[in-house]
């Protein structure tokens, strides 16, 4: 219905980043707020290696949820994957200095590569993967236009991983947060939350600024 109000999240999906896991700084302190929330329903799957893998997979445990009520949360090569989550329709997406050109950046990667945060765990990142990656891309391209307005971005000037001017450009239409400093794990995460949280209609403890800035 045309001026319909939207009705708030119940179902919440985090995507870490490459090499990540549910263990990451933000995924954790997520999930310590989601179980405070009753009635809302919480996902942050360990991805495989596969792109297209791991979108299969996120696509099949979310295709029950409710168009209307979801959400996705996504850092890294995660908010790559959430921007084109967005691109199926209904999503609302917050994006942490997400990847914009992982085919690229991930090239050098291809081999026997360490999870993070368990370097015991050990996976190949696979030549096949690239192209994959290519395929999403431009699926998520292709959708930009109708998916930007649903989705917040947060970058960092001083990430030490992505290129902030490329990650500002490719979201620009989109509710665009650039912060002075900073790194990629985005360690001032708790100060923005509330904004995030706003943002995908979920519960938040502040309230609005008086006004919207294009850096905050």
């Amino acid at each position: 219905m045309t001026g319909a109000a939207r009705p708030p999240t119940t179902h919440l999906l985090y995507l870490h980043g490459f090499r990540s896991s549910p263990q990451s700084m933000k995924a954790a302190k997520m999930a310590t707020w989601a179980a405070t929330q009753p009635g809302l329903t919480w996902w942050c799957p360990q991805l495989p290696p596969s792109p297209a893998e791991a979108m299969a997979l996120v696509r099949e445990g979310t295709r029950d949820w409710p168009v209307d009520r979801r959400a996705v949360m996504g850092s890294s090569l995660g908010g790559f994957y959430a921007a084109a989550l967005a691109g199926d329709g209904g999503w609302r997406a917050v994006l942490i200095n997400p990847a914009v050109h992982p085919a690229r950046d991930l090239a050098k990667y291809i081999g026997e590569q360490t999870a993070w945060h368990d370097p015991q765990t050990r996976f190949f990142f696979r030549p096949e993967f690239i192209a994959e990656l290519e395929t999403i891309d431009a699926a998520a391209r292709a959708a930009a236009a109708t998916t930007a307005r649903r989705m917040q971005t947060w970058v960092a000037q001083g990430d030490e991983v992505l290129d902030w001017r490329e990650m500002a450009a490719r979201h620009a239409a989109t509710e665009l947060h650039v912060l002075e400093g900073g790194d990629h794990a985005l360690s001032s995460f708790d100060d923005h939350r509330d904004a995030m949280l706003r943002f995908l209609r979920l519960p938040h403890d502040s309230h609005p600024p008086a006004e919207r800035h294009a850096c905050d």
